[in-house]
């Protein structure tokens, strides 16, 4: 509700206690004090969004609790395991060497803008091929997320032909199932209707290929941006390549796209010890403040693709934490282990086109994203 006050959790501490503890809920409209009582799709409304589009952003997995996302994301979890995640590694190094081949052609004066020729497709085409939408649709989903992103005031005009479109699929893939994620998911439709209608079928999917392209891309520039101005961690990247997966665990925690994680509600009056909730209470989670406290990172502004952890595991907040920790982190690690591991061997002589402050960063909210990413081959 606009003007209600909101508390934000910034120490690594209380944004990971805080994202853990089920008396906090993500869906404001099930808090039984009515100060965070806000209908989720309200603000979808005041853009100008139809009323029959609305669910399609405002009811997804991200805008459930409890039992009910426990139902969605039991159905979903296994396309997203990390053995299946893992087998794809082979399919997205090639999609990563077709986009890097062809880069040239992009290039004017030896100049290429990374984000729009790589950053920006390989995930689309990653997760399009797990869901399930076919390689010659992909263009269109592109143009759709980056306008559901960057065009708020025409979410009718977009959000209606992909939900459209989406529809369409799903009948589809009734009619010709494939392996891929919407088969799945109509499998379990027809061992059990009452699990998954349509509408939140279609929801799903919509939430996984905007989800899965457009946090990945930023990542993705992101790590190209931190490296390239980091000679040093480059260098120990590029000596040792079996540093990778450390590597991008270090560039989520020091650059990840999310700053903001969505906010919660509290259920009820909460202490946590740190801090004590009254019900209603609006909490956000600073990930980036997490990830750079220096109570748990030694050296926080510090960019080490070597850093090492007494704990085990990942140690960052970016991919949150709790029920709803990111659905799609392993496949989000394996993408960018294997974008930066092919371009770096592609093009070892890989540098900015523009002095670092030049470079253009998109004032989205809650998010690190650049607007370009110009680079020389």
């Amino acid at each position: 509700m606009e003007g209600t006050p909101m508390w934000v959790a910034g120490r690594y501490e209380g944004v990971r206690s805080m994202l853990s503890d089920p008396r906090f809920a993500n869906n404001p409209a099930t808090v039984p004090n009515g100060a965070a009582a806000l209908l989720p799709g309200e603000p979808l409304r005041k853009l100008g969004l139809d009323d029959d589009l609305v669910p399609y952003l405002s009811d997804t997995i991200l805008d459930s609790d409890g039992r009910d996302h426990a139902r969605l994301r039991r159905l979903v979890t296994p396309a997203f395991s990390v053995q299946r995640i893992m087998t794809l590694r082979p399919r997205i190094e090639r999609l990563a060497d077709d986009l890097l081949d062809a880069l040239p052609n992009h290039a004017t004066g030896g100049v290429a803008d990374l984000l729009d020729h790589f950053a920006h497709p390989l995930p689309i085409q990653v997760i399009g091929d797990l869901v399930g939408v076919p390689a010659a649709d992909l263009p269109s989903w592109l143009r759709w997320t980056h306008d559901l992103s960057f065009d708020r005031q025409s979410l009718t005009g977009t959000l209606r032909p992909l939900v459209d479109y989406t529809h369409d699929l799903v009948r589809r893939r009734r009619a010709e199932p494939g392996d891929d994620v919407i088969s799945e998911l109509l499998r379990v439709q027809d061992d059990d209707g009452d699990r998954l209608d349509d509408r939140e079928l279609v929801t799903m999917v919509l939430s996984l290929v905007i989800a899965g392209h457009d946090t990945t891309a930023a990542f993705i520039a992101n790590s190209v941006w931190a490296l390239l101005t980091h000679p040093d961690q480059l260098a120990a990247l590029r000596a040792d390549p079996g540093l990778m997966p450390r590597a991008v665990q270090e560039l989520l925690r020091w650059c990840g796209p999310v700053l903001v994680a969505r906010t919660r509600y509290a259920m009820r009056d909460v202490d946590l010890g740190w801090a004590s909730f009254r019900s209603g209470d609006a909490v956000a989670a600073a990930l980036s403040g997490a990830n750079h406290d220096p109570r748990e990172f030694a050296d926080p502004k510090e960019l080490d693709i070597a850093r090492k952890y007494q704990n085990r595991g990942e140690v960052h907040v970016s991919f949150g934490a709790g029920p709803h920790y990111c659905l799609g982190a392993a496949l989000a690690r394996l993408e960018v282990e294997a974008a930066l591991g092919r371009l770096l061997e592609r093009y070892p002589g890989l540098a900015l086109a523009v002095p670092e402050r030049d470079l253009r960063w998109h004032a989205a909210s809650g998010m690190r994203k650049l607007a370009e990413l110009p680079v020389r081959l």
